[in-house]
């Protein structure tokens, strides 16, 4: 008895030809080609929208220092010094008799780029300045790596 090609049953129980072994080469090359230039199109969008979100939120962490140290000036009297920094809105600084705090509800954290944040009273362009460096870490920059202010 002769058997056909189409006779033939494969491991999975569909019929095919004896020579069916999956994609060629150039198929597989083919898909790659097509998965690169998607995630070439996607990836840029993806990572500028990344560093967006960084930056919201530092802003976002200056303005809870903001009112967190607004709150210290109204208890207090005054704004921490430079000296005593941002640390004083979460630890008592020494000889000041009003402080009611933590007025964070953690530690001060350091900016999204694991730098630490810069504080100055008086501050050059307000009453106090709070600062992020960027991406950087140093003063000036563009893009990501621009300062961001209150």
């Amino acid at each position: 008895m002769f058997r056909t090609r189409t006779d033939r049953i494969n491991p999975a129980g569909l019929h095919g030809a004896p020579n069916d072994r999956g994609f060629t080469l150039l198929e597989v090359l083919v898909v790659l080609v097509i998965i690169g230039l998607l995630a070439g199109l996607v990836a840029p969008r993806y990572f500028g929208q990344l560093g967006q979100s960084e930056i919201k939120a530092v802003r976002a962490q200056i303005n809870a220092f903001e009112k967190a140290l607004d709150t210290y000036r109204l208890e207090v009297g005054q704004y921490p010094t430079t000296e005593q920094g941002l640390t004083a809105l979460v630890v008592r600084p020494e000889n000041v008799a009003k402080w009611t705090g933590p007025y964070l509800q953690k530690e001060v954290p350091l900016d999204p780029w694991g730098k630490p944040y810069q504080y100055k009273f008086p501050g050059e362009r307000r009453e106090f300045d709070i600062l992020s460096f960027g991406k950087d870490g140093q003063p000036g920059g563009t893009g990501d790596a621009a300062d961001i202010t209150n």
